[in-house]
Order: structure tokens, then sequence, then C-alpha cells
């Protein structure tokens, strides 16, 4: 079941990437706080329904909230960055290195013991990140810019990866409450970017995407609450194979390269070697 959800989860996450880039071609503005809003209708529709047969616990729903103002308030913010300057298959592969950040928070501050195999899956992973920045055939479109925003991203998700299982253990909220949390958080913080409400425009261009990503969220929610960081952060790391490769069906100006499949190969190789090794 886990490894179900955590893919699952993956392939939404790459669709909405793709998805993404064309919702930016329309509009730019206020694109990050409209994809919020419609994925805060999904996984408030999902938790509403997990309510009606397991109740709510309210009092325990505020570590949630200030874990949303990390992801998905602050993240998709730059991740949504990311896409516009560095396009959707780029910016799948960085987000993909989210394993190694994520296993290195645990060994930091969980003690977790350190392993020959996760620093094979390290040097994998930085060996894909060397491979997309060393792109010598880099479409125009192609901003470094776009590839530190995507770091900033990776940062984020993995924080909010390692705080959602610790406190899956920890408190009694229920996964699609939780996510609904999460979510609301960073729907405000997506609005206070843009200090204004977006337009009809907007919301059409970019409910799409949030439609994929809120499935996403919710599929992840339900994902750790099953499973450790180490099992399901790899998983979800191949959402970076399911950028690429729809951003190679539907993008066409959106070139993929030998170095961005190289890339994008490494990086889930290392995560799945973190993964299997954990």
């Amino acid at each position: 079941m886990v490894v179900a959800l955590a893919l699952g989860s993956a392939f939404l996450f790459g669709a909405m990437t793709v998805a993404l880039r064309f919702a930016l071609r329309a509009e730019t503005g206020a694109g990050a706080a409209a994809t919020l809003l419609a994925a805060l209708v999904v996984s408030a529709t999902a938790a509403g329904i997990e309510a009606a047969g397991h109740g709510l616990d309210v009092p325990s729903l505020w570590p949630f909230a200030l874990a949303g103002l990390i992801a998905p308030g602050s993240s998709q913010i730059l991740f949504t960055l990311a896409v516009r300057e560095a396009g959707p298959s780029r910016a799948s592969v960085v987000v993909g290195a989210a394993p190694l950040v994520a296993v290195t928070i645990a060994l930091l501050f969980l003690h977790e013991p350190l392993r020959l195999p996760l620093v094979l899956g390290a040097v994998l992973i930085v060996g894909g990140g060397l491979a997309l920045a060393t792109e010598r055939t880099r479409p125009e479109h192609v901003r470094t810019i776009g590839l530190v925003y995507a770091i900033a991203t990776t940062l984020f998700f993995a924080t909010r990866d390692n705080l959602v299982r610790h406190l899956a253990d920890a408190t009694t909220v229920q996964p699609l409450a939780a996510a609904a949390t999460t979510m609301l958080a960073g729907t405000l913080v997506g609005l206070a970017y843009v200090r204004r409400l977006p337009t009809r425009r907007e919301l059409r261009a970019f409910a799409p995407v949030g439609l994929c990503f809120g499935l996403s969220y919710v599929l992840l929610f339900e994902a750790y609450y099953r499973g450790r960081v180490t099992v399901v952060s790899p998983l979800v790391a191949t959402e970076s194979l399911w950028g690429v490769t729809l951003s190679a069906v539907f993008v066409r100006h959106d070139r993929i390269g030998r170095r961005v499949l190289l890339g994008a190969l490494l990086i889930v190789g290392g995560g799945a070697l973190i993964g299997a090794f954990r």
C-alpha cells in the first residue's frame, strides 16, 4: 500500500509540473496562490469525507499548520519560479534529490546510523546534479536561477517530510486532516506573497495544476502515515522520471538531452539505493 501511494503521489507531482509549465504561459502573476487554492479544495474535500468517519482532532492540528508554512506554502512559490525559469524537466530532476536531503536531516537530527549504501546513494544523487549543471546544450529558456529555486524547494520538501513523519507518530490527527491543514496554511502564504486574490482567469489556468497537486498531496500524507521517510521519500523522488518523460511528450521546446536523462536516472537510482538499504 505504501509503495502504491508513494508512486501515485510521484506520478501526480510529475503531471503537476508539466501542467504548471502550460499554465505559466497564460498567466504568471498569482500562479502559486491559484494552485494552492485549487489544491486546498481537493484536500479539504478529502479531509471532510475522512472526518465524517473518524472525527476531527482540532486542537492537535496546529503543528501541521506550522509545517504548511514551509511546504506547500514557501515551497510551492519557489517551485513555480523554478519551473518558470528552468522548465519542468530540469526542475523535476533537481527536486528528485530530496531523499539525500531528507536522509541527511535524519542522520543529523534523528541520529540514524550512517551506512555505505547511503553514501553511495548520495554520490549518485550528486552525480545526477552535476550532470544537469554541466549540460552543454541547455535551451535558452533555462536559467541558472531556476535551478537555484529548485534546490531551495528540495530543502523545504525534505524538511516537511521529516516533520510530517514525526507528527504522524506524535499526534492523533488523521492524515487527510493533516494534509488539508498544511494546505490551508500554505494557501495563506501564497496569498500573502502575491497580496491579492487570483483572478478568474488565473484560477481557470491553474485549476488542473492544483487538482494534480492536491491529489498528490493527499496520497503523500497517506503514504507518510504508513511508512518511514527513508521508504517514502525515495519512491516519491521518481517524480523526476515522470516529470522528464511527460515533459518530453508534451513540452516540445523543453529539449531533453542525454545529460538531463542521465541526471534523472542517477538521482532516482540514488534515491532507490538509499531507500533499499535505509
